[in-house]
């Protein structure tokens, strides 16, 4: 019953400061910025206590988060595409250093530097596609997208719970992840598209204008589009995650949110669901 309370109290707070980030577009690149150093240095840390394996856990932390912010302010219009050298000089120097490292297995420790920035950093520094947009001469910032792809995740993940609970009989992926259910996923889904409907009437009537919310240009279906395949890439991107915490044989990522385990606990599912939706955004309003 106590892990349950901190869990739930943990779990309102959480959310609670993802919406709250996204009210303004500093505090939504601040929270982001953090959350995707965080990560990084968590993965690193899970990664190098495989055998041959040392990753510098310290210089893909910064790399991660430069190329966040550095996509930040290349959405925002206030740098130039030339940021993004530094970052690449900085790629460059992790593959070279590893001549000097006299490490036991160089490639190993390549594909997990190069993996730190492809499974975490890159994907987080897409929604800073989502949330900003040059449009007449000048970078307008909109929440409803990027806030979308959490809503959806939340509700899909309720969903599939109580589906899943009630229901569910046919196991998803009992190699990877046993509590999932075929009956689960498709309540799950079947959530996100009613709240996508909702979201949409928000989107077409200007609801939260106040809040930041500029019209997305998506109609109905479209919404709905979006929602399943938020359902489908965050499915994919937990599933992911289960596989990588199997392999390593921990149960949870980290230990910094009680009762939830670590930041890439949390933020597993929108690891795939962010470029997902960035793809199909760009897709349907081309």
């Amino acid at each position: 019953m106590n892990n349950f309370v901190v869990r739930t109290i943990t779990g309102v707070l959480f959310v609670a400061v993802v919406v709250t980030c996204f009210l303004k577009p500093l505090a939504m690149v601040a929270f982001f910025a953090l959350v995707t150093g965080m990560s990084i240095w968590e993965f690193t840390g899970l990664v190098n206590q495989r055998d041959n394996v040392k990753v510098n856990r310290f210089i893909s932390t910064v790399a991660g988060v430069y190329l966040f912010l550095a996509f930040a302010g290349w959405c925002m219009q206030v740098v130039p595409s030339a940021a993004f050298v530094p970052y690449l000089i900085t790629v460059v120097y992790l593959f070279v250093s590893e001549i000097y490292q006299k490490n036991d297995d160089a490639i190993n420790d390549w594909a997990y530097t190069m993996l730190s920035q492809m499974y975490v950093a890159l994907p987080f520094a897409c929604i800073n596609m989502l949330a900003f947009r040059y449009d007449a001469g000048e970078t307008k910032y909109g929440l409803l997208l990027p806030l979308s792809i959490f809503v959806f995740l939340w509700c899909n993940d309720t969903g599939a719970y109580l589906s899943g609970s009630l229901l569910g009989k046919h196991k998803l992926f009992p190699r990877i992840s046993p509590a999932k259910s075929w009956e689960g996923s498709i309540g799950g889904g079947i959530i996100v598209c009613l709240i996508a409907l909702l979201m949409a009437y928000v989107d077409h009537n200007n609801v939260l204008e106040n809040f930041g919310a500029t019209p997305t240009g998506l109609t109905t279906l479209q919404w709905i589009g979006l929602g399943l395949v938020v359902v489908f890439f965050g499915t994919w991107g937990d599933l992911v995650e289960s596989l990588f915490k199997r392999t390593l044989g921990v149960k949870d990522s980290g230990n910094i949110l009680p009762g939830h385990g670590g930041m890439l606990d949390r933020f597993d599912s929108s690891l795939m669901a962010i470029p997902a939706v960035v793809v199909y955004v760009m897709s349907v309003t081309m």
